[in-house]
């Protein structure tokens, strides 16, 4: 039984014969026309925040324009685009709405993406024409209860029937729109002749509106933000045709880390707009309020946190440009981690530390459920735990760099950064700093605080390179300035030889025994 009710979806009206395309830039002001109608003279944001589902009208006006169809080829009803394309309608959402861009991300980078890529002919046309004409919303099925990070490890199986249809059955938690979406993309691994489980993931396309399927809601979760959006636990038992299976180039191990790499490397996407809004509201905020006589931005404790909220814009459009740049469909990413991974921790640090700044900066009144800096505290937290704990993933850059300086026998780690371009123009900037040599048996804690600064490094790089093509010099350089001094104080917890463990059953600290009268 759901713990709580489902907010209803309401069901969107066939889309419209649309007159000739627009250019992409006539869309963009369209969406961004209809969002500010929709975030301002008519939906009260602030009070959003606090209600759970979404007004009737949000998602019904919202795709009306559809940012969704950059998504989707033009032969199969969308208006087709780039992936700088699909960042942007992100931006200009979360902008607005950081919970209605999650739910343009789960739709886009982790349904409609991967379908583009890797399902069959047959499925495209029957999924992807449906999905736009008729305005569907679709997620993506991963994360089981007893299987978090473990993806690997999931329970979830698939056994093929004679019937050219494979039928799957398992639990899954944790997926946004449960309850709302029309398609699913399910993972589950294939069951062996003797009962077991291969170690290796497919992924089919579910129609949960299909006859005798059955993605049943057992329970809906409490989410502390993000409440526009349902998350619970669901008992799947569907039976679809074959061809709904994708078609991994390789193997269904190395999809999945393509998806999974192309969908981190879009988070900037929601970032971006995020950020910027945080900043010009922080901004507005500091130079209206008036204290002890001036206002708030006069004061040099509040100018710098300003200076570095505008840092975490210029870095994070420094990765929106790479992202653009190199994550196409058309490229396989399963190799990309180290810069999926870099991207996706720093860029949510940075929202998260962006939001507290911005509760700091409004007092009191920013904790109220329905003010803006108090969403925006508990919406961007969660990005640090999906899609990989920061923490897994900080661990899983430095992995990687300590696999690859191994291999060509360098224990330097600043020799090995200025020789690789991710990282190369940015750690010549520290000098010295990033010459010591690596203890290849570090404990986890290193690894954690290693890969920190060696993500951070990555998007200085990216910044740099965004200067070089002509962005604001003195912008590029204060985000430096900024994340260099950030990642030269990681380096000096990284350093420390102290290591600090869990004393076991120790007694409550009995300080009132101890206290000393004068």
């Amino acid at each position: 039984m759901s713990a709580l009710p489902l907010p209803t979806l309401p069901r969107t009206t066939p889309s419209p014969i649309r007159r000739a395309k627009a250019s992409f830039d006539e869309f963009r002001a369209e969406y961004r026309e209809r969002l500010a109608h929709l975030f301002g003279a008519r939906h009260d944001l602030d009070g959003d925040g606090s209600t759970r589902g979404v007004a009737p009208f949000v998602i019904q006006r919202f795709r009306d324009v559809d940012p969704l169809s950059v998504y989707v080829p033009e032969e199969y009803g969308g208006r087709g685009g780039t992936i700088g394309h699909s960042l942007t309608m992100l931006e200009e959402t979360s902008y607005h709405s950081l919970p209605l861009s999650l739910i343009v991300g789960i739709n886009g980078g982790l349904f409609l993406q991967p379908v583009v890529k890797y399902g069959s002919e047959e499925a495209k046309k029957r999924v992807l024409t449906s999905y736009i004409r008729d305005r569907k919303l679709a997620g993506l099925m991963i994360t089981e209860p007893s299987f978090g990070s473990e993806a690997f490890s999931m329970e979830t199986a698939w056994t093929a029937t004679d019937k050219d249809t494979v039928k799957i059955k398992g639990t899954k938690h944790w997926a946004g729109l449960t309850g709302w979406a029309d398609y699913w993309l399910l993972t589950a691994r294939p069951r062996t002749a003797d009962g077991g489980l291969r170690r290796d993931v497919d992924f089919f396309i579910a129609d949960a509106n299909a006859p005798g399927q059955h993605v049943t809601v057992e329970e809906l979760y409490p989410n502390l933000g993000l409440k526009m959006i349902p998350y619970g636990r669901n008992a799947v038992d569907v039976e679809v045709p074959s061809s709904s299976r994708l078609e991994p180039h390789s193997t269904g191990v190395k999809m999945m880390l393509d998806l999974l790499h192309r969908s981190r490397l879009q988070i900037p996407g929601m970032g971006m707009g995020y950020l910027r809004r945080v900043f010009d509201d922080a901004l507005d905020h500091a130079r209206h309020r008036i204290v002890g006589g001036k206002a708030l931005v006069d004061y040099d404790q509040v100018k710098a946190r300003l200076a570095r909220l505008q840092s975490f814009v210029t870095g994070t459009a420094a990765m929106c440009m790479e992202t653009a740049g190199t994550a196409g469909v058309d490229r396989d990413l399963f190799s990309e981690g180290l810069k999926a991974n870099a991207f996706k921790t720093v860029v949510t640090d940075w929202m998260q530390e962006a939001a507290d700044s911005f509760l700091q900066l409004a007092g009191g009144n920013g904790y109220r459920e329905d003010h803006r800096a108090g969403q925006a505290y508990v919406d961007s937290r969660p990005y640090q735990i999906f899609e990989g704990s920061n923490d897994i993933l900080y661990q899983q850059v430095t992995e990687s760099v300590v696999k690859a300086m191994r291999r060509i026998k360098s224990v330097d780690l600043g020799a090995y950064l200025r020789s690789e371009p991710l990282t190369a123009r940015a750690a010549e900037t520290f000098g010295d700093a990033l010459s010591f040599d690596i203890d290849w048996k570090m404990p986890q804690r290193k690894l954690v605080d290693l890969g920190r600064a060696i993500s951070r490094i990555v998007t200085m790089e990216m910044t740099i390179e965004m200067g070089e093509r002509g962005f604001s010099s003195e912008l590029v350089s204060n985000m430096l300035e900024e994340t260099r001094a950030e990642v030269r104080g990681i380096l000096e917890t990284y350093r420390s030889s102290g290591l600090t463990g869990l004393i076991e059953d120790a007694a409550p600290p009995a300080w009132l025994a101890r206290v000393q009268t004068s």
